[in-house]
């Protein structure tokens, strides 16, 4: 893993089991935001689900921790059939009360330095259809649609590509 990024108050770190409590709120604050009827409830145990991406040996969970208090956080790994230079942003959420603020594309730049130092070159994920704030971010990071993922009709999601830069 890569070292803490320390810049100023925020810290770049990797997430730790004893707070994965504060990581399922800040999932949940933030994935309202792109829900104008509510979250829906498919059953999944977010406790759950991140404990097991915390605890995963072949996976990363970054987050960013601003005077105490954790402010973003993202989840990526080689997902199942991948190949091994393909790496999946699972999760990449921003604490609605800190947007606009950096944190995002910090993190951002965290996440694209651990896949340079994890040999990836292709990064891959799925956005809500309708949370524009995120795809316009993206777009600004460099992502584009997905070719090998276009979109269906009635899909929820939309498919990203991203081209890792060489270190």
């Amino acid at each position: 893993m890569i070292g803490d990024r320390v810049k100023g108050d925020r810290v770049i770190r990797t997430a730790v089991p004893a707070e994965v409590d504060r990581v399922v709120a800040l999932h949940a604050r933030a994935r309202a935001t792109y829900y104008p009827v509510g979250v829906p409830q498919d059953g999944t145990d977010w406790l759950a689900a991140w404990r097991a991406a915390v605890g995963r040996p072949d996976g990363h969970v970054l987050c960013v921790v601003e005077r105490g208090g954790l402010v973003g956080l993202a989840s990526f790994r080689t997902p199942e059939g991948a190949p091994a230079h393909t790496v999946k942003l699972f999760q990449f959420h921003v604490d609605p009360d800190h947007w606009r603020a950096g944190i995002g594309t910090a993190l951002h730049a965290a996440c694209v330095e651990q896949w340079r130092a994890d040999g990836r070159r292709t990064a891959v994920l799925d956005v809500h259809v309708d949370n524009r704030r995120a795809q316009a971010f993206y777009a600004r990071q460099g992502w584009s649609p997905d070719p090998e993922n276009p979109p269906a009709e009635g899909e929820h999601h939309v498919w990203l590509r991203y081209t890792v830069p060489a270190g």
